[in-house]
Order: structure tokens, then C-alpha cells, then sequence
């Protein structure tokens, strides 16, 4: 790690395309060679000025903004250079050669933050959060991303690692002391403090599950016999005409997606092809990608004419698929003239797709299955890894709870929940994973 810090990088931070203002940034070790060879003159720290970008020849290749970031007090923690210019991209590409030809590579995709995590300016959690951030869905996932940035998730993970250390340090004291007439553990109430560890490990899953939704959204997939509504139901959830709507049997031959939001919570609607037998090879290949989008869904909405009911195909269909929640939609209540209405403990729901009647009370279900609770003012963003590393935590608790007396295994699963929550933030992480992790992100980010 230490020789790949040791080399200057730069990128184009903005994003492609022509633009008023375009933004290459550098990171490096040392700054003078840049500063005198792109500038030509001293610059002051966290000061802008407006200059001219030399190339070699000492010719301008633009003009504009020039910042400085001293060591360490830059986003980084090297000292930092952002030369801010017209956003054309022959321009851009022109300050970019000329920074290379100074001594720079070209950065990473997400090489900027991961010098920040390795310069101690960020944890692994915040640095997430900063793509998170960027990549946002909705105004509500936006605000989970900056809290999650400011810190509120990897605080609330430090906070519960103290509280294992400090149960660590009781349990090892007596295991190294055991001839000492003290119990440590009875006096200081080892086994209450493991319930309130926890109690707090709890809450924080059920947040970062929020927080997952947030960012990952839920993948909704319409299922149904032909001309039961789907289309009609996918166009009410979108608000136009997302899909063409006839009243000819089998007219969705493939799957459509759209995405769009309910309470700030992304949802991935899929329009499906009817599920039935059909000779036609068409209509078959779409039918195979909708038992294959299926696997992949969160929820599934099979939708019945409610003039009918569920019928033996509808149940054939139910048989047939995999482990997740299911609601039942009996669409049409606008031709029976029944009222919108859950039933079946929330599992059924009668609307009208054409009219819009009742569509509230789908998507109302629909957040509910998701588990959604309202966001709070505490809410923050978290991703599949962080569950994982919870849910591992998680289990290594219990197993100490579990181990009773057994100190040394007890000691040892309380060894193992701390590491798990030390992924989270990035205390004990791979070398490979963290790779994989910055590799995701932009290209000057």
C-alpha cells in the first residue's frame, strides 16, 4: 500500500460530457512539480485563483480556477490539486495528458476515496457512503447517505464495539486470574451487559435493513394470467403510459421494468408476461424470463380478475413459486362494483387498475411486506455487506450467550462479533476486498 500512495494520481472528477465548468483533480505526495508546470506560480492553501493551465510549451490549454489542499488537510489526506476549468471534454482530456506527462497515472475508479480510508480521513462505511450519496434514487436515500457520511452509522457500530471490548476485557481478566477470590464477571454483570450489547445490536440491524431499502430498493415483480391488468396496474404505479395496454391476450411478450418511488423507497416494478400455455415461441421465451425474473424479486403481485377470484391456474401459479412474499391483487373491482379492500391479513387486495381505486392501499402493502418503517431523523444507508457482517455479529452473540461458563469459547465468540462489526467500518478488512468495494465507484471519486 505504501508504494501505490506514493504515486501521484489524477482524473477528470466530473462526469462526461460538455459542461460549463469541468473539474480534473490530483493526489499526490508532492504538489510542486504540478503547481510550477500546470501554473507557474506559488499558490496559497484553500485559496482560489484564477490562473491560466500551461502545457509544456508553456502555451495555455485553458483558464479558470486553481485550489490547493495542503497535507493533510485535504479529502484525501496528500496534498490535493483541483484545477476547475470549462467542461469541454477535448479540454479536459488536454489538462489530464498534461498532468500525466508531469508524473501522474491515471486514477482508479474510486482510488480518491480509498486513499481516504487508507489516510485515516474516513472509514470504509462513510467511504460507501460518499457513492451511495452520488447514486442516490431519491431525496430520502440522499439524506441516509450524508448522515451515513457524517458518521451516524459507523458511531453507532463504534459504539457497540466498545461495548464488546469492554466485556472482552472482563471475560479475559478472568480468565487470566482465576485464582483471584473476585469473580469479575458476577460483579460487573457480564451477562447484563451481553443482553444490552444485545438489545443494541438489534436495533441497529433493524435500522441498517431500513437503510438497505433505501438504497437497494425493492424488485416487484407483476404476475398473472393474460389481460388480468398488469400493464394497466404498472402504468397507475408509474403515472404514464409505460406499457401498451389492449385487450388482446399475450400482448406483454417480454419483461418491462420501471422504477419509481412510494414513501422515498425505490421500487422496481416488473411487467411480466401472462403465465399460460401457449404454443407460440414468442410468447414461451417471455413466460421463461418471468419465472426467471421471479428468482430474483422481492415481492410478487399475482394479479386475478376479481370477477373470477382464484381460480385453478392462479393456484397452479402460486405452487410454482419460490420462497418469497406474495400479494394478491384481484384487479377490475370498477366492472363487479365492489369498494377497495384488504382482506386475508393484508395478503389480498381488491383495487381497480384502470380507475386507480385501491392503489393506495397496494402500495401501503407493499412497504409493509418490505418491512418499511417510516424514515426517521437517525436514518442512514447501509448495503448487503453490512447486514452480512451484522448477522454474523449477531450469531457469534448468541453463541457466547450460549457458552454460558465455557469463558474461553465465550471470550472467543465475543472476539468473533467484534471483528465482524470491525468489516463494517473497515478495521479488519481485506486487502481483496477492499478492491473490490472502491472499484465501484467513480472515476475521480
Amino acid at each position: 500500500m505504501a508504494s501505490l500512495l506514493d504515486e501521484a494520481i489524477a482524473a477528470i472528477a466530473t462526469a462526461p460530457g460538455r459542461g460549463g465548468i469541468g473539474v480534473v483533480r490530483i493526489s499526490c505526495p508532492d504538489p510542486a512539480s504540478f503547481i510550477q508546470g500546470l501554473i507557474g506560480r506559488e499558490l496559497l492553501p484553500r485559496r482560489a485563483t484564477y490562473t491560466a493551465f500551461h502545457d509544456a510549451a508553456g502555451q495555455a490549454l485553458d483558464e479558470g480556477i486553481a485550489l490547493w489542499f495542503p497535507a493533510p488537510h485535504s479529502f484525501t489526506g496528500q496534498h490535493v490539486l483541483e484545477l476547475q476549468g470549462h467542461g469541454g471534454p477535448l479540454v479536459l482530456q488536454g489538462l489530464l495528458e498534461r498532468c500525466q506527462e508531469l508524473g501522474a497515472r491515471l486514477a482508479q475508479p474510486g482510488e480518491f476515496s480509498r486513499r481516504a480510508f487508507l489516510n485515516g480521513k474516513l472509514d470504509l462505511a462513510q467511504a460507501e457512503a460518499i457513492a451511495d450519496l452520488i447514486d442516490a434514487g431519491s431525496r430520502e436515500a440522499a439524506r441516509g447517505a450524508l448522515r451515513s457520511l457524517e458518521g451516524a452509522f459507523s458511531s453507532r457500530i463504534r459504539a457497540l464495539r466498545d461495548g464488546l471490548i469492554h466485556l472482552r476485557m472482563l471475560v479475559e481478566a478472568t480468565l487470566d486470574f482465576p485464582e483471584e477470590d473476585i469473580d469479575f464477571l458476577e460483579a460487573a454483570d457480564a451477562w447484563g451487559q451481553l443482553a444490552v450489547l444485545d438489545g443494541n445490536l438489534a436495533a441497529i440491524q433493524t435500522q441498517a435493513r431500513q437503510g438497505a431499502l433505501l438504497r437497494e430498493g425493492l424488485t416487484v415483480v407483476l404476475i398473472g394470467q393474460p389481460n388480468v391488468g398488469k400493464s394497466s396496474l404498472l402504468n397507475q404505479l408509474a403515472g404514464y403510459e409505460a406499457a401498451i395496454v389492449t385487450d388482446i391476450a399475450g400482448t406483454t411478450r417480454d419483461t418491462l421494468k420501471e422504477a419509481i418511488q412510494i414513501e422515498g423507497v425505490p421500487l422496481h416494478i416488473l411487467d411480466t408476461a401472462g403465465l399460460r400455455e401457449t404454443d407460440n415461441p414468442v410468447e414461451q421465451l417471455g413466460i421463461q424470463r418471468t419465472w426467471a425474473a421471479l428468482e430474483k424479486a422481492d415481492v410478487a403481485v399475482l394479479l386475478t380478475d376479481a370477477q373470477h377470484g382464484v381460480g385453478e391456474s392462479e393456484a397452479d401459479i402460486l405452487g410454482r413459486l419460490p420462497d418469497i412474499p406474495v400479494l394478491t391483487v384481484h384487479n377490475k373491482i370498477d366492472l363487479t362494483g365492489e369498494s377497495p379492500r384488504l382482506a386475508g391479513e393484508g395478503q389480498e387486495v381488491w383495487l381497480s387498475a384502470r380507475s386507480g381505486l385501491g392503489l393506495d392501499l397496494l402500495r401501503r402493502r407493499l412497504l409493509e411486506l418490505a418491512g418499511w418503517q417510516s424514515a426517521g431523523e437517525g436514518q442512514f444507508t447501509a448495503r448487503a455487506r453490512h447486514l452480512d457482517a451484522l448477522k454474523r455479529a449477531a450469531g457469534h452473540l448468541a453463541a457466547a450467550r450460549q457458552a454460558g461458563r465455557q469463558l474461553e469459547f465465550f471470550a472467543e465468540e465475543l472476539r468473533l462479533a467484534q471483528d465482524a462489526l470491525g468489516e463494517i467500518t473497515g478495521e479488519f478488512t481485506a486487502d481483496d476486498l477492499l478492491g473490490v468495494i472502491f472499484s465501484q465507484f467513480c472515476i475521480g471519486k
